[in-house]
């Protein structure tokens, strides 16, 4: 009998998370999509900051290369 009481309390409780799990999908689906929105501006920030660099690093080189003259 107790084995009985336990099979219907598991059956009941997996339909609970079924169920639950059938209402969050759409919260799944904009977590999804937002992590998507994410990615990209990451990687757009990746190459923004790259190309930065790489300009101040032209910079550094064409002061590197200066010959001023001290009087």
């Amino acid at each position: 009998m107790d084995v009985e009481k336990e099979c219907a309390l598991l059956g009941t409780l997996f339909q609970s998370i079924v169920t639950d799990l059938k209402g969050s999908s759409p919260v799944w689906e904009d977590f999804v999509s937002k992590g998507t929105k994410l990615h990209s501006l990451l990687k757009s920030t990746t190459v923004a900051v790259s190309a930065f660099v790489e300009s101040i690093q032209k910079i550094a080189d064409v002061a590197t290369n200066t010959k001023g003259k001290f009087s």
